[in-house]
């Protein structure tokens, strides 16, 4: 979408640079074509800026978290009680 904003700025620049045109229809447009111009930078960060968030379906809770600690602790336990029972 935001590359839509940099092709109306230059479509602005462009009729700008009319000679039939009057002075007010030349700053007109000079002044769309840099509003244009704005909308098309800000638009282009902000997709940057969303492309590397993490996705919040990823974020384990604090509950999961503590679960999964626990599943890894008795692991470590039965494992240690296994090889101790080996020799």
């Amino acid at each position: 979408m935001h590359w839509l904003y940099l092709l109306a700025s230059l479509a602005c620049l462009a009729l700008a640079m009319m000679r039939s045109m009057p002075t007010l229809g030349v700053l007109f447009f000079l002044a769309c074509a840099l509003g244009f111009m704005v909308a098309w930078i800000l638009g282009w960060m902000s997709s940057r800026i969303a492309s590397q968030t993490r996705d919040v379906g990823h974020i384990m809770s604090p509950d999961e978290l503590r679960r999964l600690r626990e599943q890894a602790e008795a692991n470590r336990r039965a494992r240690a009680s296994g090889e101790g029972n080996d020799s």
